[in-house]
Protein backbone atom coordinates (compact mmCIF):
# COMPACT_ATOMS: atom_id res chain seq x y z
CA UNK A 1 0.00 0.00 0.00
CA UNK A 2 1.48 3.57 -1.08
CA UNK A 3 0.25 5.76 1.52
CA UNK A 4 0.61 9.80 0.76
CA UNK A 5 1.48 11.96 4.30
CA UNK A 6 0.63 15.23 3.91
CA UNK A 7 2.92 17.57 6.83
CA UNK A 8 6.87 16.54 8.07
CA UNK A 9 5.69 17.57 11.38
CA UNK A 10 6.14 14.85 14.74
CA UNK A 11 2.77 13.35 13.76
CA UNK A 12 3.76 12.92 9.87
CA UNK A 13 7.57 11.56 10.67
CA UNK A 14 5.88 8.89 13.61
CA UNK A 15 2.89 7.59 11.61
CA UNK A 16 5.81 7.11 8.82
CA UNK A 17 8.15 5.20 10.72
CA UNK A 18 5.37 2.90 11.47
CA UNK A 19 3.85 2.88 8.51
CA UNK A 20 7.46 1.25 6.63
CA UNK A 21 7.61 -0.70 9.62
CA UNK A 22 4.26 -2.45 8.78
CA UNK A 23 5.55 -2.85 5.59
CA UNK A 24 4.07 -0.27 3.33
CA UNK A 25 5.26 2.41 0.94
CA UNK A 26 5.55 5.83 1.92
CA UNK A 27 6.03 9.21 0.65
CA UNK A 28 5.66 12.36 2.33
CA UNK A 29 5.35 16.24 1.16
CA UNK A 30 6.22 18.97 3.37
CA UNK A 31 5.40 22.66 2.51
CA UNK A 32 7.99 24.06 4.44
CA UNK A 33 11.76 23.65 3.18
CA UNK A 34 12.60 21.51 6.54
CA UNK A 35 10.63 19.54 9.13
CA UNK A 36 9.35 19.68 12.54
CA UNK A 37 6.37 21.61 12.10
CA UNK A 38 5.51 23.76 15.16
CA UNK A 39 8.65 22.69 16.93
CA UNK A 40 10.90 23.74 13.69
CA UNK A 41 14.01 25.87 14.36
CA UNK A 42 16.04 28.74 12.81
CA UNK A 43 19.40 30.19 12.79
CA UNK A 44 19.93 33.78 13.59
CA UNK A 45 23.59 33.49 12.96
CA UNK A 46 25.45 31.75 10.63
CA UNK A 47 27.80 31.33 13.46
CA UNK A 48 25.08 29.06 15.79
CA UNK A 49 26.06 25.75 16.60
CA UNK A 50 22.50 24.97 17.33
CA UNK A 51 19.23 25.98 15.53
CA UNK A 52 16.70 27.04 17.45
CA UNK A 53 13.30 26.69 17.68
CA UNK A 54 10.37 29.42 16.25
CA UNK A 55 8.32 28.69 19.20
CA UNK A 56 9.66 27.75 22.82
CA UNK A 57 10.11 23.62 23.11
CA UNK A 58 11.03 21.29 25.77
CA UNK A 59 10.10 17.85 27.41
CA UNK A 60 8.86 17.00 30.51
CA UNK A 61 9.71 13.57 32.26
CA UNK A 62 6.68 12.02 31.71
CA UNK A 63 6.85 12.38 28.21
CA UNK A 64 7.20 8.99 27.53
CA UNK A 65 6.04 8.75 23.88
CA UNK A 66 8.41 11.54 22.47
CA UNK A 67 11.30 9.55 25.00
CA UNK A 68 10.74 6.24 23.68
CA UNK A 69 10.52 7.38 20.32
CA UNK A 70 13.63 8.95 19.99
CA UNK A 71 15.58 5.90 22.06
CA UNK A 72 13.94 3.93 18.78
CA UNK A 73 15.75 5.91 16.26
CA UNK A 74 18.83 4.80 18.08
CA UNK A 75 19.37 8.69 20.05
CA UNK A 76 18.76 8.41 23.69
CA UNK A 77 22.05 9.98 24.25
CA UNK A 78 21.22 12.73 22.62
CA UNK A 79 18.63 13.81 25.51
CA UNK A 80 19.17 15.68 28.51
CA UNK A 81 17.37 16.69 31.95
CA UNK A 82 17.66 19.79 33.91
CA UNK A 83 15.80 21.87 36.66
CA UNK A 84 15.43 25.45 35.35
CA UNK A 85 13.73 27.91 37.15
CA UNK A 86 10.36 28.52 36.58
CA UNK A 87 8.69 31.83 38.32
CA UNK A 88 5.40 33.46 38.51
CA UNK A 89 5.17 37.28 38.22
CA UNK A 90 3.56 38.74 41.22
CA UNK A 91 3.61 42.22 42.46
CA UNK A 92 6.58 43.58 40.99
CA UNK A 93 8.94 40.70 41.56
CA UNK A 94 9.36 36.73 40.80
CA UNK A 95 8.14 33.79 42.74
CA UNK A 96 9.32 30.53 42.30
CA UNK A 97 7.34 27.71 40.76
CA UNK A 98 9.72 24.65 40.59
CA UNK A 99 8.55 22.70 43.58
CA UNK A 100 5.80 21.63 45.32
CA UNK A 101 6.82 23.62 48.13
CA UNK A 102 7.51 26.70 46.57
CA UNK A 103 4.14 26.78 44.91
CA UNK A 104 2.27 26.57 48.26
CA UNK A 105 4.62 29.39 49.67
CA UNK A 106 3.25 31.48 46.81
CA UNK A 107 1.31 33.95 49.04
CA UNK A 108 -1.19 34.86 46.33
CA UNK A 109 -3.79 33.80 49.05
CA UNK A 110 -4.06 32.66 52.68
CA UNK A 111 -2.10 29.25 53.75
CA UNK A 112 -5.70 27.65 54.57
CA UNK A 113 -6.07 28.28 50.71
CA UNK A 114 -2.58 27.09 49.63
CA UNK A 115 -2.94 23.75 51.39
CA UNK A 116 -6.76 23.26 49.74
CA UNK A 117 -4.92 24.40 46.58
CA UNK A 118 -2.53 21.81 46.79
CA UNK A 119 -4.41 18.93 48.11
CA UNK A 120 -6.58 19.38 44.66
CA UNK A 121 -3.84 19.07 42.50
CA UNK A 122 -2.46 16.42 44.77
CA UNK A 123 -5.92 14.89 43.35
CA UNK A 124 -6.23 15.63 40.16
CA UNK A 125 -2.15 14.59 39.18
CA UNK A 126 -2.41 11.27 41.39
CA UNK A 127 -5.73 10.17 42.12
CA UNK A 128 -7.31 11.22 38.67
CA UNK A 129 -7.28 8.72 36.24
CA UNK A 130 -10.73 8.65 34.30
CA UNK A 131 -10.45 12.44 32.77
CA UNK A 132 -14.12 11.75 30.97
CA UNK A 133 -15.99 12.77 33.85
CA UNK A 134 -14.22 16.36 34.37
CA UNK A 135 -15.05 17.28 30.59
CA UNK A 136 -18.66 17.80 31.87
CA UNK A 137 -17.88 20.78 33.82
CA UNK A 138 -15.52 24.24 33.00
CA UNK A 139 -12.18 24.30 34.58
CA UNK A 140 -13.27 27.72 36.01
CA UNK A 141 -16.55 25.58 37.66
CA UNK A 142 -14.60 22.89 39.04
CA UNK A 143 -11.70 25.17 40.38
CA UNK A 144 -13.96 27.05 42.11
CA UNK A 145 -15.79 24.54 43.56
CA UNK A 146 -13.02 22.16 44.99
CA UNK A 147 -10.51 24.77 45.20
CA UNK A 148 -11.85 27.77 46.60
CA UNK A 149 -12.77 30.88 44.98
CA UNK A 150 -9.06 32.74 46.21
CA UNK A 151 -7.41 29.60 44.56
CA UNK A 152 -8.94 30.34 41.77
CA UNK A 153 -8.63 33.43 41.49
CA UNK A 154 -5.19 33.63 42.76
CA UNK A 155 -3.77 30.68 40.33
CA UNK A 156 -6.05 28.81 38.21
CA UNK A 157 -8.03 31.86 36.63
CA UNK A 158 -4.84 33.65 35.00
CA UNK A 159 -3.66 30.72 33.77
CA UNK A 160 -6.85 29.89 31.98
CA UNK A 161 -7.56 33.82 31.10
CA UNK A 162 -3.78 34.02 29.84
CA UNK A 163 -3.81 31.39 27.23
CA UNK A 164 -7.12 31.35 26.05
CA UNK A 165 -8.69 35.43 26.61
CA UNK A 166 -12.25 35.71 26.10
CA UNK A 167 -12.77 31.60 25.73
CA UNK A 168 -11.33 31.31 29.52
CA UNK A 169 -14.60 30.02 30.80
CA UNK A 170 -15.32 27.77 28.43
CA UNK A 171 -12.70 25.56 28.95
CA UNK A 172 -13.74 22.39 30.71
CA UNK A 173 -11.82 20.79 33.52
CA UNK A 174 -10.19 17.76 31.51
CA UNK A 175 -8.03 20.00 29.46
CA UNK A 176 -6.78 21.55 33.29
CA UNK A 177 -6.68 18.20 34.60
CA UNK A 178 -4.42 17.02 31.69
CA UNK A 179 -2.05 20.26 32.22
CA UNK A 180 -1.22 19.21 36.03
CA UNK A 181 -1.02 15.52 34.96
CA UNK A 182 1.32 15.46 32.36
CA UNK A 183 3.91 17.95 33.63
CA UNK A 184 7.24 17.75 35.52
CA UNK A 185 9.86 19.71 37.42
CA UNK A 186 12.50 18.82 35.52
CA UNK A 187 12.92 19.88 31.89
CA UNK A 188 14.59 17.60 28.59
CA UNK A 189 15.97 18.46 25.39
CA UNK A 190 17.63 17.05 22.25
CA UNK A 191 21.01 18.38 21.36
CA UNK A 192 20.81 20.35 18.61
CA UNK A 193 17.22 21.45 19.59
CA UNK A 194 13.97 19.86 18.39
CA UNK A 195 15.05 20.63 14.90
CA UNK A 196 18.25 18.18 15.07
CA UNK A 197 15.50 15.19 16.22
CA UNK A 198 13.41 16.20 13.14
CA UNK A 199 16.26 15.60 10.95
CA UNK A 200 16.98 12.58 12.74
CA UNK A 201 13.65 11.22 12.02
CA UNK A 202 14.29 12.35 8.48
CA UNK A 203 17.02 10.21 7.71
CA UNK A 204 15.47 7.73 9.67
CA UNK A 205 12.94 7.41 7.86
CA UNK A 206 14.51 7.89 4.19
CA UNK A 207 16.76 5.20 5.30
CA UNK A 208 13.76 2.54 5.97
CA UNK A 209 12.17 3.61 2.37
CA UNK A 210 10.58 6.62 2.83
CA UNK A 211 10.62 9.70 0.00
CA UNK A 212 10.34 12.98 1.24
CA UNK A 213 9.61 15.92 -0.47
CA UNK A 214 10.74 19.83 1.04
CA UNK A 215 8.82 22.85 -0.59
CA UNK A 216 6.16 20.70 -1.89
CA UNK A 217 3.19 22.41 -1.04
CA UNK A 218 -0.12 20.90 -2.13
CA UNK A 219 -3.43 22.98 -4.43
CA UNK A 220 -5.41 19.85 -3.82
CA UNK A 221 -6.37 15.71 -2.86
CA UNK A 222 -9.38 14.36 -5.19
CA UNK A 223 -9.84 10.39 -5.20
CA UNK A 224 -11.23 8.93 -8.27
CA UNK A 225 -12.25 5.61 -6.59
CA UNK A 226 -9.45 3.66 -7.09
CA UNK A 227 -6.21 6.26 -6.09
CA UNK A 228 -5.51 9.24 -4.36
CA UNK A 229 -4.21 12.28 -6.50
CA UNK A 230 -2.04 15.36 -4.97
CA UNK A 231 -1.00 18.07 -7.24
CA UNK A 232 1.10 20.85 -6.54
CA UNK A 233 1.49 24.33 -7.46
CA UNK A 234 3.70 23.52 -10.61
CA UNK A 235 1.20 21.44 -11.69
CA UNK A 236 3.34 17.84 -10.81
CA UNK A 237 0.74 15.05 -9.47
CA UNK A 238 1.11 12.65 -7.11
CA UNK A 239 -0.79 9.29 -6.67
CA UNK A 240 -1.11 7.10 -3.58
CA UNK A 241 -3.61 4.62 -2.50
CA UNK A 242 -4.20 6.71 1.05
CA UNK A 243 -3.78 9.82 2.65
CA UNK A 244 -2.85 10.73 5.78
CA UNK A 245 -3.34 14.30 6.69
CA UNK A 246 -1.20 15.59 9.39
CA UNK A 247 -1.86 19.57 9.42
CA UNK A 248 -4.84 22.03 11.00
CA UNK A 249 -8.83 22.03 9.88
CA UNK A 250 -8.38 24.38 7.40
CA UNK A 251 -5.44 22.95 5.48
CA UNK A 252 -7.58 19.77 5.34
CA UNK A 253 -10.55 21.63 4.25
CA UNK A 254 -8.80 23.63 1.25
CA UNK A 255 -7.28 20.66 0.10
CA UNK A 256 -10.24 18.55 -0.01
CA UNK A 257 -13.36 19.72 -2.03
CA UNK A 258 -15.02 16.55 -1.28
CA UNK A 259 -15.58 16.65 2.61
CA UNK A 260 -19.28 15.40 3.75
CA UNK A 261 -21.60 18.58 4.40
CA UNK A 262 -21.66 17.18 8.18
CA UNK A 263 -18.06 16.33 8.57
CA UNK A 264 -17.36 19.64 7.27
CA UNK A 265 -19.25 21.12 9.59
CA UNK A 266 -17.90 19.39 12.50
CA UNK A 267 -14.74 21.00 11.21
CA UNK A 268 -16.03 24.27 11.36
CA UNK A 269 -16.50 23.74 15.24
CA UNK A 270 -13.38 23.26 16.22
CA UNK A 271 -12.12 26.40 17.83
CA UNK A 272 -8.41 27.17 18.31
CA UNK A 273 -5.97 30.06 19.23
CA UNK A 274 -2.89 31.34 17.02
CA UNK A 275 0.19 31.80 18.30
CA UNK A 276 2.61 34.38 17.88
CA UNK A 277 6.50 34.27 19.53
CA UNK A 278 9.00 37.36 19.49
CA UNK A 279 12.42 36.15 19.79
CA UNK A 280 15.23 38.31 20.98
CA UNK A 281 18.86 37.72 20.56
CA UNK A 282 20.35 39.76 24.20
CA UNK A 283 23.71 41.04 24.46
CA UNK A 284 23.30 40.18 27.74
CA UNK A 285 20.89 38.20 30.17
CA UNK A 286 17.57 39.80 30.94
CA UNK A 287 17.11 38.19 34.35
CA UNK A 288 20.08 36.73 36.77
CA UNK A 289 18.59 33.26 36.26
CA UNK A 290 14.90 32.41 35.61
CA UNK A 291 13.65 30.34 32.85
CA UNK A 292 10.34 30.48 32.34
CA UNK A 293 8.36 33.52 34.06
CA UNK A 294 4.59 33.19 34.01
CA UNK A 295 3.60 36.71 32.88
CA UNK A 296 -0.10 38.05 34.24
CA UNK A 297 -2.28 39.39 31.67
CA UNK A 298 -3.44 42.40 31.02
CA UNK A 299 -0.71 43.78 33.27
CA UNK A 300 1.50 42.59 30.31
CA UNK A 301 0.85 42.52 26.73
CA UNK A 302 2.28 38.32 26.83
CA UNK A 303 2.05 35.42 28.41
CA UNK A 304 4.95 34.35 29.56
CA UNK A 305 8.94 35.23 29.00
CA UNK A 306 10.94 32.60 28.32
CA UNK A 307 14.52 32.61 28.81
CA UNK A 308 15.66 29.95 26.99
CA UNK A 309 19.53 30.19 27.90
CA UNK A 310 19.31 29.65 31.14
CA UNK A 311 18.08 26.39 30.40
CA UNK A 312 20.69 25.53 27.52
CA UNK A 313 23.61 27.48 27.37
CA UNK A 314 24.38 30.19 25.55
CA UNK A 315 27.79 28.95 23.91
CA UNK A 316 25.48 26.81 21.27
CA UNK A 317 24.23 30.72 20.11
CA UNK A 318 27.42 32.35 19.86
CA UNK A 319 26.92 33.92 23.05
CA UNK A 320 24.09 35.29 22.42
CA UNK A 321 21.13 35.01 25.41
CA UNK A 322 18.11 33.80 23.75
CA UNK A 323 14.67 35.49 25.40
CA UNK A 324 11.02 34.42 23.88
CA UNK A 325 8.01 36.76 24.36
CA UNK A 326 4.78 35.04 23.29
CA UNK A 327 1.46 34.54 23.12
CA UNK A 328 -1.66 32.82 22.16
CA UNK A 329 -4.11 35.11 20.56
CA UNK A 330 -7.55 35.20 18.14
CA UNK A 331 -6.18 35.40 14.44
CA UNK A 332 -7.24 38.78 13.87
CA UNK A 333 -5.44 40.16 17.09
CA UNK A 334 -3.00 42.48 15.96
CA UNK A 335 -0.14 40.83 17.08
CA UNK A 336 -0.58 38.26 14.19
CA UNK A 337 0.12 41.27 11.79
CA UNK A 338 2.11 43.77 13.30
CA UNK A 339 5.91 44.45 12.45
CA UNK A 340 8.87 43.25 14.45
CA UNK A 341 9.53 46.56 15.29
CA UNK A 342 6.11 47.39 16.06
CA UNK A 343 5.72 44.31 18.56
CA UNK A 344 9.49 45.46 20.01
CA UNK A 345 8.30 48.65 21.18
CA UNK A 346 5.05 46.85 22.65
CA UNK A 347 6.63 44.60 24.44
CA UNK A 348 10.01 47.10 25.75
CA UNK A 349 7.95 48.67 28.72
CA UNK A 350 7.41 45.06 29.55
CA UNK A 351 11.03 44.03 29.44
CA UNK A 352 12.18 47.33 31.67
CA UNK A 353 9.58 46.24 34.50
CA UNK A 354 11.33 42.75 34.79
CA UNK A 355 15.03 44.50 34.57
CA UNK A 356 14.94 48.63 34.76
CA UNK A 357 18.38 48.54 33.46
CA UNK A 358 17.24 46.99 30.20
CA UNK A 359 17.99 49.41 26.98
CA UNK A 360 16.98 48.90 23.79
CA UNK A 361 20.43 48.56 22.87
CA UNK A 362 20.88 45.41 24.25
CA UNK A 363 18.62 43.64 21.69
CA UNK A 364 21.48 42.49 18.76
CA UNK A 365 18.85 41.25 16.64
CA UNK A 366 15.16 39.90 16.64
CA UNK A 367 12.56 37.20 15.03
CA UNK A 368 8.62 37.15 14.77
CA UNK A 369 7.60 33.60 14.38
CA UNK A 370 3.51 33.44 13.74
CA UNK A 371 0.95 30.26 13.71
CA UNK A 372 -2.62 30.64 12.87
CA UNK A 373 -3.57 26.93 14.72
CA UNK A 374 -1.76 27.04 17.85
CA UNK A 375 -3.59 26.04 20.75
CA UNK A 376 -7.07 24.23 20.25
CA UNK A 377 -9.78 25.16 22.46
CA UNK A 378 -12.18 22.58 24.33
CA UNK A 379 -15.06 23.43 25.75
CA UNK A 380 -17.28 20.74 27.98
CA UNK A 381 -18.21 17.73 27.05
CA UNK A 382 -15.45 18.23 23.96
CA UNK A 383 -14.54 14.54 23.18
CA UNK A 384 -17.97 14.20 21.46
CA UNK A 385 -16.65 17.06 18.99
CA UNK A 386 -13.39 14.81 18.04
CA UNK A 387 -13.50 13.70 14.37
CA UNK A 388 -12.43 9.85 13.91
CA UNK A 389 -8.92 10.13 12.14
CA UNK A 390 -10.20 7.62 9.42
CA UNK A 391 -12.38 10.70 7.93
CA UNK A 392 -15.80 9.68 6.05
CA UNK A 393 -14.21 9.79 2.40
CA UNK A 394 -12.89 6.92 1.02
CA UNK A 395 -9.05 6.50 1.70
CA UNK A 396 -8.73 9.81 3.63
CA UNK A 397 -7.37 9.85 7.29
CA UNK A 398 -6.38 12.96 9.72
CA UNK A 399 -4.42 13.11 12.81
CA UNK A 400 -4.23 17.03 14.05
CA UNK A 401 -3.33 18.88 17.36
CA UNK A 402 -7.10 18.69 18.14
CA UNK A 403 -6.65 15.28 18.34
CA UNK A 404 -4.86 15.04 21.24
CA UNK A 405 -7.11 16.14 23.95
CA UNK A 406 -7.57 15.75 26.15
CA UNK A 407 -4.05 16.75 26.01
CA UNK A 408 -2.31 19.89 25.69
CA UNK A 409 -0.81 20.53 22.08
CA UNK A 410 3.07 19.21 22.52
CA UNK A 411 5.32 17.21 20.83
CA UNK A 412 4.69 14.04 23.09
CA UNK A 413 1.57 14.37 21.83
CA UNK A 414 2.41 14.88 18.37
CA UNK A 415 4.27 11.52 18.49
CA UNK A 416 1.44 9.57 20.33
CA UNK A 417 -1.23 10.71 17.85
CA UNK A 418 1.14 9.71 15.27
CA UNK A 419 1.54 6.16 16.60
CA UNK A 420 -2.48 5.93 16.54
CA UNK A 421 -2.69 7.28 13.09
CA UNK A 422 -0.83 4.64 11.73
CA UNK A 423 -2.20 1.80 13.80
CA UNK A 424 -5.72 2.73 12.40
CA UNK A 425 -4.19 3.20 8.68
CA UNK A 426 -2.45 -0.59 9.56
CA UNK A 427 -5.63 -2.09 11.15
CA UNK A 428 -8.12 -0.52 7.80
CA UNK A 429 -5.74 -2.04 5.21
CA UNK A 430 -4.34 -5.63 6.41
Amino acid sequence: MHILIVGAGYTGLTAAKDLLAAGHKVTICEAAPAPGGLASGFRGSDRWEWPLERFYHHLFETDSDLRSLIGDIGQSDKLFFEAPRTVQWWRGRTWQLDSPVKVLQLPLMPFIDRVRFGFAIAYLKYIVRDWRPLERETAASWSRRVMGEKAYTGMIEPLLRGKFGSLAETVNMAWLWSRFKARSFKLGYYRGGFQAFADDMVKYVVNKGATVHFNRPLTGLTYDGQAWFATSPNGEILNADRVLVTTGPDVLKRLVMSLPATYLAGLEKLQSLGAMVMTLALRQPLTENDYWINMPKPEFPMLAMVEHTHFIDAKHYDGDHILYCGDYVPVDHPYMTMSRNEIIEAFLPALQRVNPAFERSWIRDAWVHRERYAQPVAPVNHSGSIPPIKTPVDGLYWASMSHVYPWDRGTNFAVEIGHRAAAVLIADNK
